[in-house]
C-alpha cells in the first residue's frame, strides 16, 4: 500500500473502495498467495470465481496481484465462493483477531457498523461515526467526549459484539490487541437473580448445626472482606485474598489461656461451640464447602501454638447465600476466565520468561486459550492468551523444543485483571505474577 493511500490522501486509481481523506483504505487485506492457492486447489478459473463473487475476472486478477483490497462484503463473498473462512484468505491466526478483523469477518463497512452502533444509547452518547470507528480500528486517538472513559467505552462492547455476531470476550480481546497503552473498556459484573437450585439443595442436605457453622463462616469471611476494603480506602497495606480469606478457627491451647478466635465467638453466641466443632467443620469439608488447614503462631503467653484455619469455598458461599435467602454472588464479567482457565493461564504466567514445558499443558484448555485452536466445527476461535513458541538450540541450528508462553494479549490480560482474579479465585496460586503486572520480562 502506498504512503499516499496510508495517509488517507485521495488516490487516482480504480478501486473497489471509495477513498476520502477521512476514510483511509481498509486496514484488513487478503493474502494474495492464499487466494490463488485456494482457487487453484478447487480447480476454479478466475472467470468462474468472479461470477460467483459478482465481480469481473479482472478484479479477481487485481486481488491476486495485491493491487486492490476487497471490501468487507466482497471478502465475505470470496470466502463463501471458495468454501473457506475469511481468516483462510487473510492469514489472521485464530485467536489473534483485531477489531478490524471482526468487522471484516462480519462483512460490515465502516458506515454500516457506525449506523448500527448509533442505534444504541451509548453509540449516540459517543456520537459514533465511520471516521471514529476507523480511528478506533487503527489504534489512533478517537476524538470526542467520553471516548477516553473506560466506563463508557465498556458499554459499547456489547453493541459491537451483537453487530459482529461474536461473544463479548472476543471484542474485548480484539480491543486490547488493537489499542495498546490505553485503558481497557470496563465491563460490569453480571448480577445473578434468584438462588441456584443446586446451591439450595446443598444447603438443605445439611443438618441444622452444619447450617449454622457454614452461615457463620460466611459472615466472618464477609467481615474480613469489608475490613480489607476499608484498608484499601485508607491506603493501608492489604493482604492478598488467598491469605485473608483463610480464617482462624481455633488455637490448640486452653481458651482460658489463649482466648477465643472471632469465629469461635460467633459460634458461642449461636450456642453451637462445643467439643463437636471439629467433626462439624470436617463434615463441611468433605462436602467441598470449606477447606481446613493448620499452621502455628506465636502467642505472648504460651509461645508457639498450633492453629486450625478454615476457608469457605465458592460452593460453600453459594450454598450459604441460597439457604439464608441472600443475593447470589455476581458472575464475573463476560470477558473474564473461569477458575479452571485462569488456573492454566496462571501456570503459564508463573513460568515466564522461560516458558512452560510443552508436555505440561494439554487437554481442552488449549481450545479456549491457545493460539490457532478452535473448540469445535464452526465454534469460536480461542482467546489466544498462550502460544507454543520454538526454543532454538545453541547456535540456532535447529528447534530444540517448544514451550508455552503468554502472548502479548495474555500478558496484558494478566496485568489488567490479576487483582480481580485474586479476589474471585483466591485458591489459585498467583505467587510471582506481580512481577508481570509490574512490567518485568
Amino acid at each position: 500500500m502506498s504512503s499516499a493511500a496510508r495517509s488517507g490522501t485521495p488516490v487516482a486509481m480504480k478501486s473497489s473502495v471509495v477513498l476520502y481523506a477521512v476514510m483511509p483504505l481498509p486496514l484488513r487485506g487478503i493474502d494474495p498467495s492464499r487466494l490463488v492457492a485456494r482457487r487453484v486447489e478447487l480447480g476454479l478459473t478466475r472467470q468462474v470465481l468472479a461470477a460467483r463473487v459478482g465481480v469481473s475476472a479482472r478484479m479477481i486478477f487485481f486481488y491476486e496481484e495485491g493491487r486492490h483490497t476487497p471490501t468487507p462484503q466482497r471478502l465475505g463473498r470470496l470466502a463463501a465462493a471458495l468454501d473457506c473462512g475469511v481468516d483462510a484468505l487473510t492469514g489472521a491466526p485464530r485467536g489473534q483477531e483485531t477489531l478490524v478483523d471482526l468487522r471484516y469477518a462480519a462483512g460490515l463497512t465502516l458506515d454500516r457498523i457506525a449506523e448500527l452502533l448509533r442505534a444504541s444509547p451509548v453509540g449516540r452518547e459517543l456520537r459514533v461515526s465511520a471516521s471514529k470507528i476507523s480511528a478506533l480500528e487503527s489504534g489512533r486517538p478517537v476524538r470526542g467526549r467520553y471516548w477516553q472513559d473506560p466506563e463508557v467505552t465498556g458499554r459499547l462492547v456489547a453493541p459491537l459484539a451483537k453487530a459482529y455476531g461474536v461473544p463479548v470476550r472476543m471484542v474485548v480481546d480484539a480491543w486490547m490487541r488493537t489499542r495498546h497503552g490505553e485503558q481497557t473498556p470496563v465491563l460490569a459484573t453480571r448480577r445473578k437473580s434468584g438462588a441456584s437450585e443446586t446451591a439450595l439443595a446443598t444447603w438443605r442436605s445439611l443438618n441444622q448445626r452444619q447450617q449454622v457453622y457454614l452461615g457463620e463462616i460466611m459472615r466472618e469471611d464477609r467481615m474480613r472482606e469489608t475490613e480489607m476494603w476499608m484498608r484499601r480506602v485508607q491506603r493501608l497495606p492489604v493482604q492478598k485474598a488467598v491469605q485473608w480469606r483463610v480464617l482462624p478457627l481455633t488455637l490448640q491451647a486452653p481458651p482460658s489461656v489463649v482466648g477465643y478466635t472471632r469465629l469461635q465467638e460467633r459460634l458461642r453466641r449461636c450456642d453451637v461451640h462445643d467439643p463437636g466443632a471439629g467433626p462439624t467443620v470436617h463434615a463441611l469439608e468433605r462436602r467441598g464447602l470449606v477447606v481446613i488447614t493448620e499452621d502455628s503462631v506465636e502467642h505472648p503467653d504460651v509461645g508457639t501454638v498450633g492453629r486450625v484455619l478454615v476457608e469457605i469455598t465458592r460452593r460453600g458461599r453459594a450454598a450459604a447465600r441460597a439457604g439464608l435467602g441472600e443475593p447470589r454472588d455476581p458472575e464475573p464479567a463476560a470477558h473474564l476466565l473461569s477458575e479452571w482457565l485462569w488456573g492454566v493461564v496462571a501456570r503459564v504466567a508463573a513460568a515466564e520468561p522461560a516458558g512452560l514445558e510443552d508436555d505440561r499443558l494439554a487437554g481442552r484448555s488449549l481450545f479456549f486459550i491457545g493460539v490457532g485452536y478452535r473448540g469445535r466445527s464452526g465454534g469460536r476461535p480461542s482467546r489466544g492468551l498462550v502460544d507454543s513458541v520454538p526454543v532454538m538450540a545453541p547456535g540456532g541450528t535447529h528447534v530444540a523444543e517448544y514451550r508455552w508462553r503468554l502472548t502479548p494479549l495474555g500478558r496484558r490480560h494478566v496485568v489488567e485483571y490479576l487483582d480481580i482474579y485474586r479476589e474471585l479465585y483466591s485458591r489459585i496460586d498467583t505467587a510471582g505474577l506481580d512481577r508481570i503486572a509490574g512490567g518485568e520480562p
